[in-house]
């Protein structure tokens, strides 16, 4: 099996409209996680979220700012 990088690069190089029905299968297989998993996955991107801010490696954003910024967007 192909590792994650060759997989990016060739789906990287679909056109388009391939990459857009990739990316739709893709999302809809997310949807079929048992809560287990999905509660797995997120502690594991959490983890690596912190990981990086510890590292210096991601700043953090206050939620003020952050409510700021959502609401201009919704506008």
């Amino acid at each position: 099996m192909a590792n994650l990088t060759e997989v990016i690069k060739g789906a990287m190089s679909l056109d388009v409209r391939d990459r857009a029905v990739l990316a739709e299968k893709l999302l809809a297989s997310l949807d079929e996680l048992s809560e287990a998993e999905a509660d797995r996955l997120w502690a594991e991107e959490s983890q690596r979220r912190l990981d990086q801010y510890r590292a210096g490696q991601a700043k953090s954003v206050s939620a003020d700012t952050v409510h700021a910024k959502v609401n201009t967007l919704l506008r």
